[in-house]
């Protein structure tokens, strides 16, 4: 089952050397909600574990050691007393453990470990216990622990100053599919899609594997839509506030935090964020720092500025729907999506959430001109307005500079259509390359390369393009 798993071979190799090895493996999977951990691990293993345990959600330590006893019963065939602390559960894990043969790998799947440990639980300590007593001197076990907590895990796992400590071997990170993944897994649902429709797919979705899952092949991608964003009862309609709060304790201000920055397209700073939503010191970085590791929201290094002045964009393709599309949309038109197909808010969706996809697919992008191998580094720009120099302001999202010195400034269209460079956008990207080496003292030599869906048209205006990229380099490896 291994061998169907689309865009997990890196993890699969992973878990072979963990079954293989001649030591104790304990590994650990991170991802945001819905890309796919708990898949991975069933296909991987083909649903054979010798102990699996799902953490429950919001349910008490009481609750937990209860349907943990549950579960061990089912394995062990053993009826178990009732669990009064982790150290009781983990030591009847032990003694059923050592019963089995011990000529293979003892697979032992926790799911959602993050929701164990609870308030005032003794999760933590007792898992510490199991391992360094026991576990970790045998030469047969295999305990793989997954979270959407990712935060959680690292704090509690890869960070860990106590017993823990440096006892992680493995470290799986699930990221979204990219344009070729996604494109593969239609493939084999037998989608009749062209890229443009998997492209404006993928505008929605992130490449997150649920919500692909969700998606009818046979049916257009507008049907799709208004069927799971705008029917009563449509998963997507609903999936916002399980997405957030089944993901982070106190969970409203890191709504505040995706909400803002949907609200600001250009993105914003560490501090400019604080300021809007009054938080500041290591409350706001560790918000900040669990948004960008669950991949709601990304970092991207302005030009010129090595460690200051990050710009933080919002980059969760579902999140950005939501509040753009679903959050305080009244209508009852079960099929909003296909009466507003080329309205003008679609449309700057359209464009904005393509600069996303070119953003998260820059690897790409180096590929298609020819740079793949060579050391560079992707930024952004902004030149905020300034009323004394009589400047409006200019922003580049996609800078890639090469160790050669070449300086790429990308321009990303999306368009249904070949693009054409008028006279008045010409002029503006003359006067915005004057403006970034005036305002950025840039001596290296700088050209334009577009990024569009159907690549450019034919036109005199069109010598100030150095390269371009459409749509099918993104869709590459």
């Amino acid at each position: 089952m291994k061998n169907h798993l689309i865009a997990r071979h890196r993890e699969a190799e992973e878990l072979d050397k963990s079954i293989k090895s001649n030591k104790s493996e304990f590994v650990i999977i991170c991802g945001r909600r819905r890309i796919g951990k708990t898949f991975l691990v069933e296909k991987y293993f083909e649903g054979h574990f010798d102990f699996k345990y799902v953490g429950g959600h919001n349910l008490r330590s009481r609750e937990q050691l209860r349907n943990f006893a549950k579960a061990l019963k089912k394995y062990s065939k053993k009826e178990h007393i009732e669990f009064k602390t982790w150290f009781d559960a983990f030591d009847a894990l032990e003694e059923y453990l050592e019963t089995l043969p011990n000529k293979n790998k003892k697979v032992i799947f926790i799911d959602e470990m993050p929701w164990l440990d609870t308030r005032y639980s003794d999760f933590i300590n007792a898992l510490e216990n199991f391992w360094n007593s026991w576990a970790n001197f045998q030469d047969n076990i295999l305990l793989i622990a997954t979270g959407s907590a990712t935060s959680w895990m690292q704090e509690k796992l890869l960070q860990n100053k106590g017993g823990l400590h440096n006892r992680i071997t493995r470290r799986l990170y699930l990221s979204p599919f990219t344009l070729k993944e996604m494109e593969e897994y239609f493939s084999q649902r037998s989608t009749t899609w062209d890229r443009y429709e998997i492209l404006q797919c993928y505008m929605l979705t992130g490449g997150v594997p649920y919500y692909l899952d969700l998606i009818e092949p046979k049916e257009s991608l507008a049907k799709n839509i208004d069927r799971l964003c705008y029917c009563r009862d449509g998963a997507l309609r609903k999936e916002f506030d399980e997405l957030y709060y089944g993901v982070f304790p106190y969970a409203r201000v890191y709504i505040d935090v995706v909400k803002l920055l949907s609200k600001h397209k250009n993105g914003l700073t560490r501090k400019e964020i604080g300021e809007k939503i009054g938080k500041n010191g290591s409350s706001l970085t560790r918000i900040i720092a669990n948004l960008e590791s669950c991949n709601f929201i990304g970092k991207r290094a302005q030009f010129g500025k090595k460690k200051n002045g990050a710009i933080y964009r919002l980059i969760d393709f579902y999140t950005m729907f939501y509040f753009k599309f679903i959050d305080g949309n009244k209508s009852l038109d079960d099929m909003w999506w296909t009466h507003h197909l080329g309205s003008p808010s679609i449309r700057a969706w359209q464009g904005l959430t393509f600069e996303i996809v070119c953003m998260e697919h820059h690897k790409q992008i180096k590929n298609a001109l020819g740079i793949s191998g060579m050391a560079t580094e992707v930024s952004t720009w902004r030149c905020l307005p300034d009323k004394k120099d009589n400047l409006s302001g200019a922003q580049i999202d996609l800078i890639i500079e090469r160790a050669d010195r070449m300086i790429h400034l990308c321009e990303i269209k999306f368009s249904n259509k070949t693009y054409n460079i008028t006279a008045k956008y010409e002029k503006e990207l003359r006067d915005r390359m004057w403006l970034f080496d005036e305002k950025t003292k840039n001596k290296k030599p700088l050209v334009h390369t577009f990024i569009t869906t159907f690549g450019l048209g034919e036109g005199k205006h069109h010598s100030i393009v150095h390269s371009e990229i459409t749509m099918d380099d993104l869709f590459n490896t």
